[in-house]
């Protein structure tokens, strides 16, 4: 396993050739005046609008704002699960027109093959993709995510923290540029989803791969994020583009330094102006 991560520091994926690029130089994520709706007539709703962002390689950026703000709308356009209907999204100067396996994907759900193992839901990507060191890399992964004693259960077998972890391992096993998370913690309990938050980091360290996170809570967006993204109400568009210049590797008691608490406050003042303009869109 120390080779592969070795392999993958110094040029992308293992047995990548000499000189290839690092993974920070790719993942350069590019949302240009994106506008997203659905339906048509008088059924047809603006989710996302207007909305411009870059992430740089290697960046850990998320996505904050009230419920039904585009949050996920928006992260759907990265993934190539939802077309804008104005503006463009591009990786790597790429337009994106598809999902693709340079962009991994990890849901709220647990998103896992009920009939296939552990091992089998990790190898999957890499199998499918025509590698022949399938199981070894799912084997790596599993590693990295403390999971490999798990191998041969079955996802019904394991605790929702465990099932995520897994669903991570999966997406990272295509060795994607982009890492996108939607809400993954946010149906674990306090105590595991600060566990979770802490891995994430610590792979995210090692890796370097761009990640966009979406969340609807503040704590966990200042404790992951390089930046946070406000988003106000819908239609969703970027309201605030917050720098979080806390020093890493972050350990969860960073939540009672003065400039944590100092970007809480800024945030809760944007989340709660636009709840409040959400409230009463919901209720003309």
């Amino acid at each position: 396993m120390a080779a592969q991560l070795i392999a993958l520091r110094d040029g992308g994926e293992p047995g990548a050739r000499p000189g290839a690029p690092r993974a920070a130089e790719k993942g350069h994520v590019v949302i240009d005046r994106v506008s997203i709706a659905f339906g048509k007539g008088a059924n047809r709703h603006v989710a996302v609008a207007n909305s411009s962002l870059e992430v740089q390689p290697g960046e850990f950026v998320c996505l904050l704002g009230p419920s039904g703000c585009g949050k996920s709308t928006l992260l759907n356009s990265v993934a190539g699960y939802v077309m804008p209907s104005h503006g463009q999204v591009t990786v790597d100067g790429v337009p994106v027109t598809r999902p693709g396996p340079d962009r991994g994907m990890v849901f709220q759900q647990y998103s896992l093959f009920p009939w296939k193992t552990v091992l089998d839901n990790v190898a999957f990507g890499p199998r499918l993709a025509g590698r022949e060191d399938g199981e070894a890399v799912a084997r790596t992964f599993l590693d990295m995510v403390g999971l490999s004693r798990f191998a041969k259960r079955y996802p019904g077998e394991l605790s929702g923290g465990m099932q995520q972890r897994v669903g991570i391992a999966r997406a990272l096993a295509n060795y994607p540029s982009v890492l996108l998370m939607d809400e993954p913690f946010g149906a674990l309990d306090a105590q595991t989803r600060v566990m979770m938050q802490e891995s994430l980091l610590a792979i995210w360290s090692e890796f370097r791969t761009t990640v966009i996170f979406v969340t609807h809570d503040i704590d966990e967006a200042l404790f992951l994020a390089d930046r946070v993204l406000v988003m106000s109400a819908s239609p969703g568009r970027i309201i605030a583009d917050l720098a979080v210049p806390l020093a890493r590797p972050r350990q969860p008691e960073i939540a009672t330094e003065d400039g944590f608490i100092r970007l809480k406050r800024q945030c809760l003042e944007k989340i709660r102006a636009e709840s409040l303009r959400a409230f009463d869109q919901q209720n003309r």
